[in-house]
């Protein structure tokens, strides 16, 4: 396990507020830190990880603005340049997903191809 400065994944103020508004929830265990990542599925092939974890033994730390997450390091290929974003609008609410790895993404944006 490492920390790194340079991270492949950037969040703006209001993803960083969203969940940092998370962790400050009644019942959230302190012991977790915020996760990014990829798995197979979805219907473009591949989806976005969030959540909240255990460091694991390959896994990247990063800290950007006060905030660390997480990544496995083989998902940074996939996940390079990403921007994570929150809406928090009538018509659109949760995070959202800026992937400059992405040939091509869902309609709900939740899933992607490379």
């Amino acid at each position: 396990m490492s920390t790194t400065t340079l991270a492949p994944v950037t969040f703006t103020k209001n993803a960083i507020a969203e969940i940092n508004r998370l962790m400050q929830e009644e019942g959230f265990d302190n012991t977790k830190i915020f996760r990014v990542g990829v798995k197979g599925g979805g219907c473009s092939g591949m989806s976005y990880i969030l959540c909240f974890d255990e460091q694991k033994e390959d896994d990247e730390l990063y800290q950007t603005d006060n905030f660390k997450f997480i990544m496995t390091q083989s998902h940074s290929i996939y996940l390079q340049g990403m921007e994570v974003d929150w809406n928090d609008g009538l018509n659109s609410r949760g995070f959202t997903f800026t992937n400059p790895s992405a040939s091509k993404t869902c309609g709900c944006g939740t899933s992607f191809a490379v």
